[in-house]
Parts: structure tokens; C-alpha cells; sequence
């Protein structure tokens, strides 16, 4: 059962029927329309959620749909306050107030229930943080290892693949674990399909499509056309907490901080290109940044870099 089913047998989240059959069609509309993670899904659900237990202890009974175009600008900031005062960040509170924004969109565009008062809510401020790569030494260290610490042949073969490929072409590895055995490269070049559906072409180096066939060649489970590239022990498609376990344990090894991830590998791939001479524009599109401010943070990463090599190395610093 979903999370918005839920809303409506759960106890301990008064609301309507027809509330949750509104929050119910949301639901289909962020998965299909907006084609949104799962992730990102039960994110917003989770948010909607603890803002109706608000509204019906706030207003003494569950709100109905009428109800959700008449909240005011100060009800919207007492559960902000609420969710502030419950230990909440500042970055977890302005998804918080992302979920409601997508709901109360959608109301007005879909449902016809407006609400002007979320648009006059203040997101609070985010500290920004720059992306925090390893160096090249270091990830290239980290993809020898993963063959080292594994307890299979084949398991290391896999890992290593997938994280020649966070490093390689730049994947998130959501993109690198929903390859199915199709998608394999065809003339040096790969189709992936990134956030909501957008597909971008990458290029595939000769040490990534070896990794991937060196992988392929040792995995004692029958990889099907429209199956999964990479797999797990019973042959179903591979966990993303397989590949995290597997990086904590490189990262002991090597004594690396916590901030290296496997999506601190896409991090380098990116960083090292720029560091190269790399086209801020082609490291967009080999990303798949929706938007150029996204790939930006990695000129910071560079000239952090920069300052810091300049700090060590001129006589005057």
C-alpha cells in the first residue's frame, strides 16, 4: 500500500476521503506527469503528511478540500516553526516546503483549489555546499580496491564496474544500477535516462566498456535483454546500499574521509574534467544538469583547489 492509501487508514493521520483521494491523484501526477523519483515521491507524501496532522490538531478536525484553499500565510509558518522546533535544518525545511508548494500547485492547476498564501512563504536560507570530489589518485584508488575487498570474483568484477562508471561517465549511480543488459554501449557511446526521463548520451571509455565485460563475464547469473545489468546475489537488480557498504569499506582501507561516496565519484569525474580544460557546457550535458547553476559548483570546487595549491606554493602566502 502507498503512502497516500495509507493516509486515510492510518490512525494517526486524521484526514478526509476526499482529501486523501486528492492526495492519492497528486501521487499518480508527481509519478507520471512529473515522472519523479520514488525517492522524491515518498519525500513529498511524508512532508503532506506531517502537515495535515498539523492543520487537524491546529484546527481541531481533519481539513477538507475547501478548507486547503482558505490556509493562511500564519498557519503555513506555525508548522514551519513546528517542524523547525521538532530539530529540522534549515535545507530539511525548505523540502519541506518544496512538497507543500508541488501539492498547492497542483491543487490550483488540477484540483482548482487556490491558494495564494503559500506563494507569500519565505524558503529559509541554505548554506550552499560545493561538491567534495577525491583526487584522482584517490579514485582511482578506490576503483582498484573494490576488486581487493570482495569476497567473490564476480562481486568484485560488478563493483568495480559500476564504479568505473561513476567515475568514467559521470553517472549518479540510481542511472548506473537501472541499466538493464540492453543499454550496454553501442559504437564507444551509452544512452542513459536520467531525472525524470530525460536521456542524454554519453562516451564510454575503453576501460569502462572492459570493466563492464570483465563483470559480464564472471557473473553466474543469466543476464536477460530487458533484465538488469547489474545484479545482486539472487540475481535480482543490485541494491544501491550493496554499493555504499562496499565503498565504507574501501573507504576504511584507505583511510579516505566520510564524504567519499560513490556519488563523490561522479563528483571527481566532473571535477577532474574541469581541472583538464573541460567545456563547462559539454560537463553539463555529460551530467545531465537540467540547469548550468547546477554544474557551476564545480568551477568552486576548482578554485578552492587553485587557492589552495597557490596558498602552499608562492613565498608570500
Amino acid at each position: 500500500m502507498d503512502r497516500s492509501a495509507q493516509l486515510a487508514d492510518d490512525v494517526e493521520t486524521p484526514i478526509l476521503p476526499a482529501t486523501a483521494a486528492i492526495v492519492a491523484r497528486w501521487r499518480r501526477f508527481l509519478q507520471t506527469e512529473k515522472r519523479s523519483s520514488i525517492h522524491t515521491v515518498d519525500a513529498y507524501l511524508r512532508d503532506l503528511q506531517g502537515f495535515l496532522v498539523f492543520q487537524a490538531g491546529h484546527l481541531g478536525s481533519p481539513p477538507a478540500p475547501a478548507g486547503l484553499g482558505k490556509i493562511s500565510v500564519a498557519e503555513f509558518r506555525a508548522f514551519l516553526a513546528s517542524r523547525r522546533g521538532d530539530g529540522l535544518t534549515s535545507r530539511s525545511m525548505a523540502r519541506v516546503l518544496s512538497s507543500l508548494r508541488s501539492f498547492f500547485r497542483y491543487l490550483d492547476k488540477i484540483e482548482g483549489i487556490r491558494n495564494p498564501a503559500i506563494s507569500a512563504v519565505r524558503s529559509p536560507k541554505v548554506p550552499r555546499s560545493i561538491p567534495r570530489p577525491l583526487s584522482e589518485v584517490g579514485a582511482q584508488a578506490v576503483i582498484a580496491e573494490m576488486a581487493m575487498i570482495a569476497g567473490d570474483d564476480w562481486v568484485g568484477a560488478r563493483d568495480t564496474a559500476v564504479m568505473t562508471l561513476l567515475y568514467g561517465c559521470g553517472l549518479r549511480i540510481s542511472e548506473a544500477l537501472s541499466l538493464n543488459t540492453r543499454d550496454l554501449p553501442v559504437n564507444d557511446t551509452m544512452v542513459i535516462r536520467g531525472k525524470r526521463g530525460r536521456q542524454r548520451m554519453v562516451p564510454v571509455l575503453p576501460v569502462v566498456a572492459q570493466a563492464i565485460a570483465e563483470y559480464m563475464r564472471l557473473v553466474p547469473h543469466d543476464l536477460a535483454a530487458d533484465g538488469p545489468l547489474f545484479v545482486g546475489m539472487r540475481g535480482g537488480r543490485l541494491n544501491p546500499r550493496a554499493v555504499q557498504k562496499a565503498m565504507e569499506r574501501v573507504r576504511q582501507v584507505l583511510g579516505l574521509p566520510e564524504s567519499a561516496t560513490p556519488h563523490a565519484m561522479r563528483h571527481s569525474f566532473a571535477t577532474h574534467l574541469l581541472a583538464g580544460g573541460g567545456d563547462l557546457r559539454c560537463i553539463q550535458e555529460l551530467l545531465g544538469h537540467a540547469s548550468l547553476s547546477s554544474t557551476q559548483h564545480y568551477t568552486e570546487v576548482d578554485s578552492a583547489s587553485l587557492l589552495a595549491t597557490y596558498q602552499k606554493a608562492h613565498p608570500r602566502a
